[in-house]
């Protein structure tokens, strides 16, 4: 059973924990999408022809480009609301695996887990340690990734 999907409160550094879990909400790909995603920055055939998909690739129809899946998920993390407003900027995104191809028709939502939280050198910020676990509605994992972030600190209420 999939988790509730969570929209919360912005959160800064200091209000995070370690092994906290957040729930996305979930996003359906279209084979138009798919298409119209994969003309303007991943022309493959097998991203921009469905017959051409279906005859000769491995994969027995037309898939999302990884860069489309991934995009889709930091737009489904952003809309979680965790760093609405406390996030300063992304600083890597390690770990990156694409376990399944995603189909039109496929919905996928993200579950995120605070993995590490390093504070900074500079007293207003800190890392924030992210672990994704992307998965489609067979509640099959399609795509892992390690992003981190340098999110805001609890300003001083003075």
């Amino acid at each position: 059973m999939a988790p509730p999907v969570q929209s919360v409160a912005a959160r800064y550094f200091d209000d995070l924990a370690v092994g906290e879990r957040f729930a996305s909400a979930g996003f359906t790909f279209t084979e138009a999408g798919i298409i119209d995603f994969a003309w303007q920055f991943d022309p493959q055939p097998f991203h921009t022809d469905a017959d051409y998909a279906r005859e000769h690739s491995i994969y027995g129809g037309l898939i999302a480009s990884g860069y489309h899946t991934l995009s889709v998920c930091f737009r489904l993390v952003h809309g979680i609301g965790l760093f609405a407003g406390t996030n300063i900027t992304g600083r890597k995104l390690d770990g990156v695996r694409f376990l399944k191809p995603v189909y039109a028709g496929d919905t996928l939502r993200v579950l995120v887990t605070v993995q590490t939280l390093t504070p900074s050198s500079r007293s207003d910020r800190g890392y924030v340690g992210l672990s994704w676990d992307v998965r489609n509605q067979k509640d099959e994992g399609v795509l892992t990734a390690e992003p981190e972030h340098v999110v805001m600190r609890r300003p001083d209420p003075a």
